[in-house]
């Protein structure tokens, strides 16, 4: 498995296309690509205490590992499909390995909690990343009018592109990751 990429969190911010969602934005640790995946409320709340260093009261998964002197020892992201991630935790108990099926979003608040590693393959930072570069700060506060529209099949292939570029730079990765799929549906379709 050497073609994993480690991931580290970048944070969360509410999703301008789900109402009620949020995106959590993971990182690749060494490169500029990002990779949204959108969460409910109460995955993003237990995402958020850990960023922001709390500790919740109590931890029942942190005592029941403890108690039966369980390790996380890695959250494996393996699959991706039609927007949809697929995640996997390897827990330890010093003479076993065992893999277990979760949704992303569990999978990454428990490694958040144990501080436990977090990857996945370059095959999927490549479907589902969107390269993220930092601008000067003058050219974020630039504006850029663009006509409304309902549906990213009414744009042409060069307007998609523009948005996408711009939904980068607006850190709007929810969008850019919509924007993105509907491009390499195209390209798909044209190969």
């Amino acid at each position: 498995m050497d073609d994993r990429v480690k991931l580290k969190v970048m944070g969360i911010t509410y999703s301008q296309i789900q109402n009620g969602a949020y995106a959590l934005v993971l990182a690749e640790e060494n490169g500029d690509r990002r990779i949204p995946i959108i969460i409910g409320t109460a995955e993003a709340q237990s995402i958020a205490i850990r960023l922001e260093h709390l500790t919740p009261p109590h931890d029942l998964f942190a005592s029941f590992a403890q108690g039966f002197g369980i390790r996380l020892r890695e959250v494996f992201v393996y699959h991706y499909e039609d927007g949809v991630f697929s995640s996997e935790l390897l827990f330890d108990d010093g003479t076993r390995q065992i893999r277990i099926d979760s949704r992303t979003s569990d999978a990454i608040a428990i490694a958040l909690r144990t501080q436990s590693p977090i990857y996945t393959t370059e095959k999927i930072i490549s479907e589902a990343g969107i390269i993220f570069q930092e601008e000067p700060k003058e050219k974020k506060k630039e504006e850029t009018k663009t006509v409304k529209r309902k549906h990213l099949n009414d744009y042409s292939t060069k307007e998609l592109k523009e948005r996408l570029e711009e939904a980068v730079r607006m850190e709007a990765y929810e969008k850019a990751a919509l924007i993105q799929q509907e491009l390499k549906k195209r390209e798909q379709k044209q190969g």
